[in-house]
This record gives structure tokens, C-alpha cells and sequence, in this order.
């Protein structure tokens, strides 16, 4: 079974998070979120649909739930459809998670801390499951665009006041945020079927607009660099490399064949100055399997941070990024 993934004052809301918070993993002080994954059940007749809470799977391989969290998506009118999850998405840093309270909230929760929530009407009215959430690799911003038939622009947040700092153009798609959580990198496809790649400040002013070459349009999404005009992309399979480019100048950088273990790639991020983190998503014998490398830019080492088996029973997952 192919699993499916979901590629953002304190109210103090109970949860029982594991307390095994000693595991001590590459890139994170204390222990923190993998991801996150809600169950498949069988429908009568053929085929699943989610059911249960999201659970959180930890670095330590401890688990804990979000019961206050909506599970399958509410539509605009604000009636339940029974085989579409809520959305979901978790910190670079795997310390924060954004969802949709089971009162239809906006919610960023803080590990081993409390919840945000954002105002009632941060969002347009839309189908839950219309709404993309992305947070920032530290989880200080978050990212939700509307999308549907009428699409809004996304809006950005501050996850430690709940206030709005930006709002993106309509027609801008985010692709994620930069190294730093300052930018975001979005395509906005223009006339004649060609893509555009967009920075934007958090604010929603846009920084950098180009058409990229090929090689950068045919391997997009890419991620942003925290100086705002740095792409890069990566190319996965036999002849594996990583492409920067500069948006200011219309430039291509350096490429760097590199040696990947098997997997597409599913998510990339810059994580340094001169490092890229990417997620790679294989499924060898039937099973949903994740492998997270570091890569030098300029000398193109591989160094792998993690690697784990996503839970059998899952209907879909939403990984954590950085």
C-alpha cells in the first residue's frame, strides 16, 4: 500500500507528551517529533479512509496523540468529510506542530510547552482540507494558504504572538520557507505556461522574481537559502547533483554530483550556509521508509542524520522538514 503524505497568550491545553525527552539525535538537543501520522481504517466495501487522533512519533520511537486536534476535514459549512485528513505539518526543528482545533482553530503547538491559537477568523472560509500549512525550520513562522477554487493568498504568522506579519499574493504557491524562516520561496505560474520563482519577505514583499532555467523549473520545489536569493535544487537517482542558482542575478551556481541513498525526493531545505537537508522517500518490500542526509554544497559529502520506517497503519503522514 502506497502511503499518502501532507506535504504551520499560550492557552494551556493537555496533552501527555512522552517523557522520554533525553534521546539525543543529530541536529536536536532534546528529544522531538519525526512526524506525524493518522490511521488508515477499512471501509466496508473496499478501500480506507483516515480515522483516530494524529499521532506524533518521536526521535526517542515514543508516540503521543493530539486529542484536541480535528482529524478528517471539515468543509467550509463546517460539515465533516469522512475520507479527507485535516491538515497538518510539523517544525524543521520537530518542535512545533500547526493544526485545526477540533473548534476549527488554527493552533501551533509547542513541544513540552502550550498552544497558541490564532484569531477565529485568521483564515477565509474554506474546506479544511483546502488550506497548506508550512511551518518555518524553528517554528517561529507559519505559513497557511487557502487554495480551492478561489484561491487566497497565504498568510503568514508570528506562532509566538498568533499574529498575522504578512500576506502573499493569490497566485503565489509557497514552497517553503528559507534557512533562517525570514523569506519564502513560491512559483507563480504565469502566461504561456511557464513558472516563475518568487522570494518574499515574511511580510509579503517580494524580494527576488526570476524564470529559472530548465534544469532549476524541472526539479522544483526547491528551497531558499537564508539570504533570500539562493536556490537550490536536487536531483535525485543514478547521476544524483544538487544545482544553486541566484535569483538576483539569473545565475546558475555550482553543480555537485552527490552519492543519495535510494529514495525522490520528497522534501529539501537549506540548514546551513553552505548545507542542504533533504528528505528522501523510498518504499522498499511494501514498507514507507524516510532517509534524511546532509549535503555539502560546495564539496557535495553526504553525511545521513536519520533514518525510519513510517508506522504500517498509516492513511497518511506529514514529516518533519530542516
Amino acid at each position: 500500500m502506497r502511503i499518502k503524505i501532507i506535504a504551520a497568550l499560550t492557552t494551556a491545553l493537555a496533552l501527555a507528551w512522552p517523557a522520554t525527552a533525553q534521546a539525543h539525535v543529530s541536529g536536536h538537543d532534546h528529544d522531538s517529533i519525526r512526524y506525524a501520522s493518522i490511521k488508515s481504517c477499512p471501509i466496508k466495501g473496499g478501500g480506507a479512509r483516515p480515522c483516530g487522533s494524529w499521532r506524533l512519533v518521536m526521535h526517542s520511537g515514543a508516540r503521543s496523540t493530539l486529542p484536541d486536534a480535528q482529524t478528517l476535514a471539515l468543509e467550509a459549512d463546517g460539515s465533516t468529510n469522512r475520507y479527507v485528513p485535516a491538515p497538518i505539518a510539523v517544525s524543521g526543528n520537530g518542535r512545533r506542530v500547526a493544526y485545526f482545533t477540533k473548534k476549527g482553530r488554527l493552533a501551533v503547538r509547542t513541544l513540552g510547552g502550550g498552544v497558541r491559537l490564532l484569531a477565529e477568523d485568521a483564515l477565509p472560509k474554506r474546506a479544511q482540507y483546502e488550506v497548506t500549512l508550512v511551518l518555518s525550520d524553528d517554528g517561529a513562522r507559519l505559513a497557511a494558504s487557502p487554495r480551492g477554487d478561489k484561491p487566497a493568498g497565504a498568510r503568514i504568522f508570528d506562532t509566538a504572538t498568533g499574529e498575522q506579519v504578512g500576506v502573499l499574493p493569490p497566485e503565489a504557491t509557497v514552497a517553503g520557507f528559507s534557512g533562517d524562516g525570514d523569506e519564502l520561496l513560491a512559483t507563480v505560474q504565469a502566461d504561456e505556461s511557464v513558472t516563475e520563482l518568487v522570494a518574499y519577505s515574511e511580510t509579503g514583499e517580494e524580494l527576488n522574481r526570476t524564470t529559472p532555467p530548465q534544469v532549476i523549473a524541472a526539479n522544483l520545489p526547491g528551497a531558499l537559502a537564508a539570504d533570500g536569493r539562493t536556490a537550490a535544487i536536487l536531483v535525485a537517482g543514478a547521476k544524483a547533483l544538487t544545482v544553486t542558482y541566484d535569483m538576483a542575478g539569473d545565475q546558475l551556481g555550482e553543480r555537485r554530483r552527490v552519492k543519495l541513498p535510494a529514495g525522490h525526493v520528497h522534501m529539501l531545505d537549506w540548514t546551513g550556509d553552505h548545507e542542504l537537508t533533504a528528505h528522501l522517500l523510498s518504499e522498499p518490500g511494501g514498507k514507507t521508509r524516510m532517509t534524511i542526509v546532509r549535503i555539502d554544497t560546495e564539496t557535495g559529502t553526504v553525511k545521513l542524520r536519520d533514518r525510519y520506517t513510517i508506522l504500517p497503519d498509516t492513511f497518511v503522514f506529514a514529516a518533519c522538514g530542516g
